[in-house]
């Protein structure tokens, strides 16, 4: 409550991106008990109808609502975002630990997610997908091996830096295992920047899930996703817009609010940019009331 509190009172923007995602995963939870057409229901009769009354996102090619399969998809784009971000936070914290705090380990080890990040990550994507085969859980896999690398880079920076600290010291010379020291002393310090991380890897995650679901190499029809949901869409553009409108409207705005959220709490986590704008407001108090600004 206190971050939420602080999070409207310095960044309105980024607190009513906040609502709006936790509207969406609200919707995306409960769209099995919402009053609405079953998204798979077929009524061909019903078909390309533009937005009514009864239909207020329309239907698609087959008849079935958008609106529903809008919703329920988000059902599934955010789960496998969420299981993309668990899985790539908990592989790339262990990496960055290791490789910060373990000399030997770092060489090795760096190397080798350097040669991972030098593929272009949806292509790199697409080819694991492609070896694995096209299912939910081998594109959470793949879509987690792309991104981990990056979240190791950033936990080994901040081990790098903490292993130097006066407290890691004093725990080494008193004696404490290796793993409550990385555990109670290096990963509670460099959570701030794990969990900026972690915001931009479910955004990236969602658009990977759009990319690959729209070649057909996420999640099966009659599953809807927002990728399949354009895939199918994508020949309908110029005679039923509103089927490519929306689920891009929806893939646009949950990575738009997650981005914001994530700067936002970079800002508020990092005490280099609080003292920043700090000074800043002084200055423009002083400047206001007539007096110097502060060197």
């Amino acid at each position: 409550m206190a971050f939420a509190r602080l999070l409207v009172r310095r960044r309105p923007l980024a607190a009513g991106a906040l609502g709006v995602l936790v509207l969406v995963a609200l919707a995306a939870v409960a769209s099995p008990w919402l009053p609405l057409p079953p998204p798979n229901r077929i009524d061909m009769a019903a078909r390309l109808l533009p937005p009514s009354p009864g239909h207020p996102f329309g239907t698609d090619n087959f008849g079935r609502d958008v609106l529903s399969r809008v919703i329920a998809s988000g059902r599934v784009s955010l789960a496998v975002g969420l299981a993309v971000m668990g899985l790539s936070t908990v592989v790339g914290t262990g990496a960055g630990l290791a490789a910060g705090y373990y000399g030997r380990v770092d060489g090795v080890l760096m190397r080798v997610l350097d040669g991972v990040m030098a593929f272009p990550a949806l292509l790199l994507a697409i080819a694991l997908v492609a070896a694995l085969g096209a299912s939910a859980r081998n594109e959470v896999i793949a879509i987690a091996l792309v991104y981990f690398p990056r979240t190791a880079r950033i936990v080994r920076a901040s081990t790098l830096q903490l292993k130097g600290r006066s407290f890691v010291e004093a725990a080494v010379a008193l004696g404490e295992r290796d793993a409550r020291i990385l555990g109670d002393h290096i990963l509670r310090n460099a959570l701030p920047p794990l969990i900026v991380q972690s915001t931009f890897v479910f955004a990236e995650a969602i658009l990977a899930d759009a990319a690959l679901s729209f070649l057909g190499l996420g999640v099966r029809p009659p599953t809807p996703t927002w990728g399949n949901m354009l895939d199918d869409a994508h020949i309908y553009v110029a005679t039923a817009p509103w089927f490519v409108i929306f689920p891009g409207v929806a893939i646009v705005l949950t990575v738009l609010c997650l981005n914001l959220v994530g700067d936002a709490v970079r800002d508020l986590t990092d005490p280099h940019a609080a003292g920043r704008f700090g000074r800043g407001r002084r200055r423009l108090r002083g400047t206001a009331a007539g007096r110097p600004e502060e060197a």
